[in-house]
Formats: structure tokens, C-alpha cells, sequence
């Protein structure tokens, strides 16, 4: 797993982290609340970071992110 860096991410990165999440998302065919199920994370979490608001704990992140086949390290990847 990728490292992340310790510090708070601005909008711009928020977004482009949402914008990624939503884009697996949809790729795996998983609505918000099959996603949240699946990740064991409340819908709120899902629906926060798919709208780039909000805090995620890196735990909640990890969860979703395996569910949707990230790498960690996607975060930091200007592609996907």
C-alpha cells in the first residue's frame, strides 16, 4: 500500500479524490448504498466523499478502497 501524506487535503485534491471514488464506483456498477454495505461504512461516508466535503478517517477510506480495487496510492496518481 501506497504511503499518504500527513497533512489535510485541499478542495482541489478533495475533489479530484471524489471524483475517483464516484468514477470506480460507477465502473463496478455499485450505487452509494451498496458501496457503503459493502465497506461497512455509514451512507453519510460515502455520499461526503463522492461530494469532496466532509473528513474521511484513512481507515473508512481504506475500506472503501478496497471494496472498489483502488491502490491507496491512487490518491497521489493524477490518472486512474
Amino acid at each position: 500500500m501506497s504511503i499518504l501524506y500527513n497533512k489535510k487535503m485541499n478542495k482541489d485534491e478533495l475533489l479530484k479524490l471524489a471524483y475517483k471514488i464516484k468514477y470506480a464506483r460507477d465502473k463496478k456498477g455499485l450505487s452509494q448504498e451498496k458501496l457503503a454495505e459493502l465497506a461497512d461504512v455509514g451512507m453519510s461516508t460515502v455520499t461526503k466523499l463522492e461530494r469532496g466535503v466532509g473528513n474521511i478517517t484513512l481507515k473508512n477510506l481504506y475500506k472503501i478502497a478496497e471494496v472498489l480495487d483502488l491502490n491507496l496510492g491512487i490518491i497521489n496518481n493524477k490518472e486512474l
